[in-house]
């Protein structure tokens, strides 16, 4: 019993193991500005269940893309060299330029105006296509409202459909 709690305690926690994340994160980005000769700071936190890195400032549009595209694959590529590092999956979120903090105040918005025509009208509504990101947001933003959504459709065409109450 006392090497399983030995073990036990030798394990980081969860937020220790985020913070691990981004730690990690935060030097593959610093090192891919270096390679890019692009300014930007990078700041790290936890929020929930994942490690959050945010690169601000100078001109880092590219880094975004149209739609958000480069901003997609910088968070895949991150989220691999996590991996590489730490051997467990990582759900990381990334974010540039205030990118998808914008987007998450948007979705939120568009959340709520679906749930009150849903709310008026009885009807279930279906949104646009959306990214995993973007469907989680308005997922999330419509239970706190205290309606039900589901996604339906097939990558990369699949959206939310906002359900009656």
């Amino acid at each position: 019993m006392t090497e399983e709690v030995t073990e036990e305690a030798r394990r980081p926690s969860r937020v220790e193991r985020l913070e691990n994340e981004g730690d990690i994160a935060a030097d593959y980005l610093e090192e891919l500005l270096d390679i890019a000769d692009l300014d930007g700071d990078i700041d790290m936190d936890v929020e929930g269940d994942r490690a959050s890195v945010s690169v601000v400032g100078g001109d880092l549009k590219q880094l975004i893309g149209r739609n958000g595209e480069v901003l997609e694959a910088l968070q895949e590529l991150t989220r691999l060299a996590v991996h590489r590092e730490t051997g467990e999956r990582s759900r990381l979120m990334l974010d540039i330029g205030g990118h998808r903090a914008a987007q998450r105040e948007r979705l939120v918005a568009l959340a709520a105006e679906t749930v009150a025509q849903v709310r008026e009208s009885g009807e279930r509504v279906a949104l646009t296509p959306m990214s995993p990101f973007e469907r989680k947001v308005v997922h999330d933003a419509v239970a706190a409202a205290g309606l039900q959504s589901e996604s339906e459709g097939t990558e990369p065409k699949r959206f939310v459909v906002v359900l009656p109450g």
